[in-house]
């Protein structure tokens, strides 16, 4: 059995360990994470996925523009698991695995000294798997988040023109690195041109992005239309 990263947290602020030094430990448990988790090739894209979320858990600021799915740190654990079923040759179990990890990095969001600002396109509010009942508790669940001080969430309305068409979706952490998701998979970069161009791109979705009261009455309207579908469409 190995800790969680909550509980090495803890155990590296207990012990006083210096920042350096429990970043070591994290970047170990994360390696020994992912060899739990790698086994079959069908798993590689798992394991890469627990890496990225690594990236992340280093960071102190995270800035997260999303096209089409939900962030991971947003998404409930049902959405997780269709999003970890999409990649090919996975058994249940490694799904189960993979989901979980998720949801337990999320805790993140809470932690004060953090901050996360997220923004989406309206399409991602409106790209859903399953059936209406999934997203709608994956709407609330944005209010919920919303609603936090550490928190910013903006949506691009589809009544704003874009500053630019998105390809794809990114995530930067901090200032030192930047994850770029692409069809193939995730990669993280930390080359100067690749996070001076995802910040400026950042900037741009930030500015034609509503927040605050504008960003929840979207949310209630986008939710009042699955509400609607639960009644005619079936999964």
């Amino acid at each position: 059995m190995v800790p969680s990263f909550d509980v090495l947290d803890r155990l590296s602020r207990a012990l006083g360990l210096d920042e350096s030094t429990a970043g070591e430990v994290r970047e170990l448990l994360a390696a020994v994470e992912a060899a739990v988790v790698t086994g079959p090739e069908p798993e590689e894209n798992v394991s890469a996925s627990l890496v990225v979320d690594e990236a992340v858990r280093g960071a102190r600021l995270v800035r997260s523009f999303q096209c089409v799915v939900l962030p991971a740190m947003l998404q409930s654990a049902e959405y997780a698991r269709y999003v970890f079923l999409a990649s090919p040759g996975l058994d249940a179990a490694a799904v189960g695995r993979a989901v979980a990890a998720r949801v337990d990095r999320q805790s993140l969001l809470y932690e004060p000294g953090r901050e996360s600002v997220f923004v989406l396109t309206e399409a991602v509010l409106r790209t859903w798997p399953g059936a209406p009942s999934l997203m709608l508790a994956q709407l609330d669940r944005l209010l919920a988040v919303e609603s936090l001080d550490t928190v910013r969430l903006g949506v691009i309305p589809w009544r704003r023109p874009v500053p630019v068409l998105p390809r794809h979706g990114f995530t930067l952490c901090d200032r030192r690195a930047v994850v770029i998701e692409g069809f193939p998979g995730e990669r993280v970069s930390t080359e100067a041109d690749d996070l001076a161009f995802h910040e400026e791109m950042f900037s741009r979705f930030e500015g034609a992005a509503v927040f605050g009261g504008e960003a929840r009455d979207l949310l209630v309207q986008v939710m009042k239309e699955f509400r609607e579908m639960t009644a005619t469409v079936t999964q």
